[in-house]
């Protein structure tokens, strides 16, 4: 089963490298809402997928893909949030992050509501209303500040910033927060919402602790990534993760097994499906 996914997100990442951060995100979006149980994969009217918190998620057409092969192979066994956890460990090594130990054994749920997608962190709340949302899912602040560290790598729409760069809070004028030659370079990039910018200005294609560098440099993207820079309570694990690259490689690990662990669906609380986009008609 691991050879299948680590051989499919190699594939893939090989044809489009952007897809490594997207199988990452795709998982984090998957757990933070009803836990790791593939409801975010399920594709009918109104469900998770189709929410606007969703509307810039990719990598489906991975975990389509090494799906297909696990039940040519071994049907019926591999459950797609076990596929989802183990392909966004495989995208992190593919990156240059670290390795870690999947558990396995998750079920796949038959519940997925657009609705529930709203809570979701978007990239401009603050940072009492991120702590609150980790701790409702059993994670702490150090999972908080390590895991945004995922921003190492990837993009994010244009949209998700364009307020700091012009109309910050409603005054008209940016966001004094972010670094005056930083600013200029994402008001050439950024002058239509749809276009993408990098999460890391420095080494956005590889993964490192330079994202919490960015943070104290005044040059974090999203207001969300900024902000665990000022605020007291996570500002000394960004100085502590900046400082030691290998303790958040280290930690980023632990980071994300604890967020693969975050209300699984075991035994018969859920299913098994044969396609990751519905569940089981039998």
């Amino acid at each position: 089963m691991e050879s299948i996914v680590h051989n499919k997100v190699n594939k893939w990442s090989a044809l489009d490298p952007s897809l490594a951060p997207s199988i990452i995100r795709l998982h984090f979006h998957d757990c933070a809402v009803r836990g790791c149980d593939a409801s975010i994969l399920l594709n009918h009217a109104a469900s998770e997928r189709t929410a606007v918190e969703s509307k810039t998620l990719r990598g489906f057409e991975v975990i389509d893909d090494i799906k297909a092969e696990l039940e040519k192979k071994c049907p019926k066994t591999v459950s797609c949030a076990d596929i989802l956890a183990s392909a966004a460990r495989e995208a992190t090594v593919k990156a240059g992050g670290p390795f870690w130990e999947v558990p396995y054994g998750r079920k796949d749920g038959r519940v997925s509501l657009a609705k529930e997608a709203s809570q979701l962190p978007m990239g401009h709340e603050n940072v009492t209303y991120l702590i609150e949302f980790f701790q409702a899912k059993g994670l702490n602040l150090l999972d908080l500040v390590v895991l945004s560290g995922s921003h190492t790598i990837g993009r994010s729409t244009c949209g998700s910033v364009q307020g700091r760069l012009y109309n910050f809070k409603g005054t008209g004028k940016p966001d004094p927060s972010i670094n005056a030659n930083y600013l200029n370079y994402l008001k050439r990039k950024c002058r239509w919402a749809s276009e993408y910018v990098e999460l890391d200005a420095t080494t956005p294609t590889k993964f490192d602790s330079v994202y919490y560098t960015n943070l104290q440099r005044k040059m974090g993207l999203l207001l969300t990534d900024q902000l665990l820079n000022s605020d007291s309570r996570t500002a000394l694990i960004v100085s502590a993760l900046a400082t030691q690259p290998m303790l958040f490689y280290q930690q980023f690990s632990v980071s994300m097994t604890n967020l693969g662990n975050v209300q699984v669906l075991t035994g018969n609380e859920g299913e098994i499906r044969t396609n990751c986009n519905y569940i089981n008609r039998y």
